[in-house]
């Protein structure tokens, strides 16, 4: 049994999460994939996979072994560059979570043109979950992390402000201070508004009640909310930065600031860290050191 391909075999079902994708990525049949998988299995004694309704799942002794296969392919890379088998341009796929889409979007072209080995799923979420149960080799994370076996790099404090479409503040008019809200349509996202806004302005820390008609569990279905005109909605500042500038979003309040979240880069291990994901997470902190310049530059 050859350990090592199957190890690789291994991970891009683990990533994947489908035989079949993983036999189409490597030109192989079903049957090979799910024998080198069951060669492992058979090997270490141990199911690494179950399936369920949603598809295949790993099993702890897969999650357990994922975490320890990540690094030795991540090693073997390593050793394959620094011994000059293998092209110096990044190979191979990079899967990032975040919470600001639309931040990346636009920039990602860059970084693919810059390494033309390089492939980048984005993954959205608000919260960096477990990395290894998501697939994630990277995330970007707000506030505490609580994971103490994810290296966290701080990147910057995000703060949210309150914006709306000017069409919207066309029709109802414009807030002048946080009490003015509960007269108006607030976009609610279901994790964090369930008691209200904050805001700290002129006069200290305040917290208003809000409601409106539309709501959502996901920051980019409220940005998109407000930019359709729904109505005021609370959300980060780099996360709208340039829906200001381009005068698509008008910001409201702007003497009132509301809570500010330390915003980390998190992945697994700072050791035998695949070239790939090295070269994604300082593009990650470029582009955001990058945003806190402008930003600053815009106050």
């Amino acid at each position: 049994m050859d350990l090592i391909a199957c190890l690789r075999a291994f991970a891009r079902v683990a990533e994947l999460g489908s035989f079949s994708a993983v036999a189409r990525e490597i030109r192989e049949s079903h049957s090979a994939v799910t024998r080198q998988i069951g060669n492992l299995e058979a090997h270490l004694g141990v199911r690494l996979f179950q399936r369920t309704t949603r598809g295949l799942t790993l099993t702890e002794d897969g999650r357990e072994l994922l975490g320890y296969t990540r690094q030795m392919l991540e090693l073997a890379e390593n050793m394959e560059s620094s011994l000059g088998h293998r092209r110096e341009s990044p190979q191979g796929l990079v899967r990032l979570g975040t919470f600001a889409s639309e931040f990346f979007v636009p920039r990602i072209p860059k970084l693919l043109e810059r390494y033309p080995g390089l492939s980048v799923e984005l993954v959205v979420q608000d919260h960096a979950h477990d990395l290894i149960e998501r697939r994630l080799d990277l995330a970007l994370h707000r506030g505490p992390v609580a994971n103490i076996t994810l290296v966290a790099r701080a990147l910057r404090v995000s703060h949210f402000i309150a914006v709306a479409a000017p069409s919207y503040l066309e029709r109802r008019g414009e807030p002048k201070k946080p009490a003015d809200l509960e007269q108006h349509d607030c976009i609610l996202h279901t994790e964090f508004d369930s008691e209200g806004w904050q805001f700290v302005g002129p006069d200290g820390p305040c917290r208003v009640r809000i409601s409106g008609r539309l709501a959502s569990n996901n920051g980019a279905a409220v940005r998109l909310a407000a930019l359709n005109a729904q109505g005021i909605a609370m959300l980060l500042d780099w996360r709208v930065f340039e829906d200001i500038s381009s005068g698509r979003l008008r910001r409201v309040l702007v003497d009132y600031e509301g809570p500010g979240e330390q915003t980390y880069v998190v992945y697994p291990s700072r050791q035998h860290l695949a070239p790939r994901t090295r070269v994604v997470i300082d593009f990650v902190v470029d582009e955001i050191l990058e945003l806190e310049r402008q930003l600053k530059e815009g106050r």
